[in-house]
């Protein structure tokens, strides 16, 4: 049943006082049933002699304070009743479960299983058994039950109770079902009340539909039955009634709406096509009433209504404007034309005819009601034109005294509709009133979600790159809408998803062969989206690609053109980066752009870059949030060292600040870089560092940039460039065997307190003396005794406690000696047969 909107401060009209009357009489029923539950299987007694009188005497009390209670009735308001209604509800449960039985609501619903229990005794009862198969024991109390419910005085209760229990006919005989819906139905027709009885019918209906959906006779009685109902509704008594309880007539047929679809519902299901055209014939019998009509195009599938809507339309001009609003009934109409699709030729005139109504409604909660139904048909069978004077039409009816404010729920559909059927975004922001009805979303959060929704179908559909003016200044307004909304108070999660769909757009963006328009783009939107670094991050990593691009064009031969564009770029990404609050994200970011510009021969920008990276270094903390958890950053502060000593290999020396300048630095960095306590990182970046600084010894380097000289082309194997090499090596390894000193004397003093174990210890020490002896075993010269011995003793080392891996250790063994074999590295042999696996004892 639909939720019909609060009227205000009305009283209670005879529908509602004939349904408290009911309550009323039910709580009395609920005590015959009672009674009844108790006395079933017992002889008679005086127990439940006393409770019939019982019930005699509240059925004579009730009597009496009838006419008391419905005075109680008049004067409330509709909340105040509904309240009141609960409270019997409750009332009602409460007497029921004192009595420790089971709750009352549920009296009714048990009748049937109970039946059934009696029925299944000594066998089950199969589910389609007939009356032959019911034992007399169950016929007796289930007859029982039907005597129980006739006896009461009351036409609604004894109504409803009997339809809440029509499926026990079936254990009294073969027809009880098919003869009782019927006298059901006759009842009905006693009941004063229209709309009460509209209502009765619907439950009979609904009863009806799920213990005999096959007899649809009763169904069509009940429907002819309502339509009979239909001259008294309009009648002169209804209507006095209506004036007294200051309730419309709008409003109040409105009430009916409910009762009539679900009726309509259940004769229209499965329901053969004909059967709409003899509905519509009697609708036009009755002189189109609107509220049948209405309830004709709810029900029957949308296909049917479809292929009959310009006949719909003749009808609903001919229905009378003042019982029910012809707006609402082009609405229905509209909903049936948005599941199923009309005659093509007919299309333009179902619009227009349609359209003439619903633009003249006054009210603009009705209006936007109901022409955001009729968008929906629009957008699917019609051009931009005709949807951009749709939407203007809205922006005319709901700018007026901001009218939009309390429409957004409306106005957001109508976007959301739009949207479903309009992909490409060139025809999308061509429409002229599309960007001004974006423009009645005032409200922040609002105007938020309906950015987003527009982003993300941008995102989702548009598949080729776009450099469109018209979607750019459109796309970039929509994107500044998202991200102003960013404050302070701005969630972190909110935060990243504005962010990806901005992203998303700028990844969207191409001007081709533009490169300077493609970085003008880029200037205008970091000004524009400033607050969310995933942006700028984007957007550096776009100008990167923008100077790639460029060199990939020019294949690596710039002209002075295309030489200060990359500059231009390389500038672009250094004045962005410091902006940026992530450190890694600004280490990163440096090194990349270093490279760019790099491989763009922009020697001196990458000199800024990579001095810009090491001069951050200090600034790394020590722990760094991931996903919420605060994690130790050595691990990601050791990966880019690594990958900033591999670029340094392709770098060439400054001519103003001596040889090796950047590597000096960055080891300078990460000696006075305050590591954790009980850390090896230290070591292991000057391990890391000497693989490069025998890569710089070589005479041709491993890898090169096209058309920059590295420092095999700047010193050609000077021997005062090698001596400098050779002496910062021999510095590292010095500080790399004085660290493994202090790891064993912190051994020996560990294991002299017995305060702590010393299995850290040692296995730290080994492993440090493994990757150093994989160094000098790879790198060095062990021709050189001194440096053979050293790697002999670092191999002892590393085994000593027994902590380094067998299966490692054998390996390398089988590495060596595989080296030994080959011409010039004999000298191996010696130092192979002085290597030993030795056992953890």
């Amino acid at each position: 049943m639909e939720t019909k909107p609060e009227l205000k401060a009305f009283t209670i009209c005879q529908c509602c006082q004939a349904t408290c009357k009911t309550i009323q009489r039910l709580c009395v029923f609920v005590l015959c049933l009672k009674a009844a539950v108790v006395s079933v299987g017992k002889a008679p007694s005086p127990g439940s002699s006393a409770v019939s009188e019982k019930v005699r005497t509240r059925l004579e009390e009730l009597d009496d304070l009838e006419e008391g209670s419905q005075r109680e009735l008049l004067n409330l308001s509709q909340q105040d009743y509904a309240n009141r209604i609960e409270e019997l509800n409750q009332s009602l449960k409460e007497a029921w479960a004192s009595d420790q039985k089971v709750k009352a609501l549920k009296i009714v619903i048990q009748v049937t299983q109970r039946i059934w229990t009696m029925c299944s005794d000594p066998r089950p009862l199969p589910d389609s058994f007939t009356v032959e198969d019911v034992n007399d024991t169950a016929k007796e109390t289930c007859l029982n039950w039907f005597f129980k419910i006739a006896s009461i005085r009351e036409l609604l209760p004894r109504l409803y109770v009997e339809a809440a229990i029509l499926k026990c006919n079936r254990f009294l005989n073969k027809s009880g079902i098919q003869e009782t819906l019927p006298r059901l139905t006759a009842m009905i027709r006693g009941i004063g009340d229209p709309l009460v009885a509209a209502y009765a019918r619907a439950y009979l209906c609904r009863v009806g539909m799920e213990v005999a959906p096959h007899l649809k006779d009763s169904l069509n009685r009940n429907f002819f039955d309502l339509l009979g109902t239909f001259r008294q509704i309009s009648g002169e008594s209804v209507r006095n009634q209506l004036v007294l309880q200051r309730v419309e007539v709008p409003e109040y047929l409105t009430l009916y709406s409910p009762a009539i679809s679900w009726i309509l519902q259940c004769i229209a299901y499965r329901a053969p096509e004909p059967l709409l055209t003899e509905m519509m014939e009697r609708c036009k019998k009755l002189g189109n009433n609107a509220l049948l009509l209405n309830s004709v195009m709810r029900a029957f599938r949308p296909e049917f209504v479809a292929i009959r809507a310009t006949d719909f339309i003749g009808m609903i001009k001919d229905c009378d404007e003042a019982g029910f609003p012809k707006h609402l009934l082009f609405g229905s109409l509209g909903r049936s034309l948005a599941c199923a699709d009309p005659p093509e030729s007919e299309r333009l005139t179902i619009l227009n005819e349609a359209w003439k109504v619903v633009t003249k409604v006054r009210s603009p909660q009705d209006y936007i009601n109901c022409a955001e139904i009729w968008v929906e048909f629009t957008c699917r069978h019609f051009t931009k034109r005709e949807v951009n004077t749709v939407l203007a039409d809205i922006i005319k009816h709901m700018t007026p005294d901001r009218a939009f404010e309390d429409a957004y729920p409306q106005l957001q559909s109508v976007i959301r509709k739009i949207l479903t059927y309009f992909h490409d975004f060139s025809v999308l922001f061509s429409m002229e009133r599309f960007l001004p009805f974006l423009d009645m979303f005032q409200k922040d959060s609002v105007r938020v979600e309906v950015c987003r929704s527009i982003m993300e179908v941008f995102i989702k559909h548009q598949v080729e790159l776009t450099r469109d003016p018209v979607i750019l200044n459109a796309m970039l307004h929509i994107c500044k809408t998202m991200h102003d909304s960013v404050n302070a108070l701005t969630l972190e999660d909110e935060k990243r998803s504005l962010a990806l769909l901005i992203i998303g757009f700028i990844r969207m963006v191409s001007f081709g062969r533009d490169f300077e328009q493609q970085l003008s783009f880029c200037v205008e939107a970091r000004a524009t989206f400033c607050n969310l670094e995933p942006v700028l991050v984007q957007l550096i990593h776009t100008v990167n690609q923008l100077a790639m691009e460029t060199r990939r064009v020019m294949g690596g031969n710039h002209s002075r053109k295309t030489a200060a564009f990359v500059r231009a770029c390389a500038a672009y990404s250094f004045i962005t980066i410091p902006s940026l609050s992530s450190i890694f994200s600004r280490l990163s970011l440096y090194l990349l752009s270093g490279q760019v510009a790099l491989a763009n021969q922009c020697l001196s920008q990458a000199d800024a870059f990579l001095k810009a990276a090491v001069s951050i270094l200090p600034e790394v903390p020590r722990s760094i949030s991931v996903e919420g958890k605060l994690r130790s950053s050595e691990s990601f502060l050791l990966d880019f060292i690594n990958n900033f000593l591999a670029t340094l290999l392709v770098v060439p020396d400054h001519p103003e600040h001596g040889v090796l300048y950047l590597v000096r630095g960055l080891l300078n960095m990460v000696q006075d870089y305050t590591w954790e306590d009980n850390s090896d990182a230290k070591v292991r970046v000057y391990i890391s560092a000497l693989p490069l600084l025998a890569a710089m010894s070589q005479e041709t380097y491993l890898y090169s940039i096209p058309k920059v000289d590295s420092n095999e082309t700047l010193y050609g194997g000077d021997p005062k460039f090698l001596s400098e090499i050779n002496k910062l090596c021999e510095t590292l390894i010095g500080q790399i065997l004085d660290h493994l000193k202090a790891l064993g004397r912190d051994e020996k003093v560990a294991a002299g307190s017995r305060l702590i174990r010393t299995s850290g210890l040692t296995r730290r020490q080994g492993a440090v003396a493994f990757s150093l002896f994989g160094v000098l075993l790879a790198h060095g010269d062990l021709r050189n005794n001194k440096l053979s011995q050293l790697a002999v003793n670092l191999w002892n080392l590393s085994h000593k406690h027994g902590y380094c891996e067998t299966r490692i250790s054998v390996r390398t063994l089988e590495s060596i000696k595989h080296q030994a074999q080959q011409p010039n590295m004999t000298h191996l042999s010696d130092t192979v047969q002085r290597l030993t696996l030795q056992s953890r004892t």
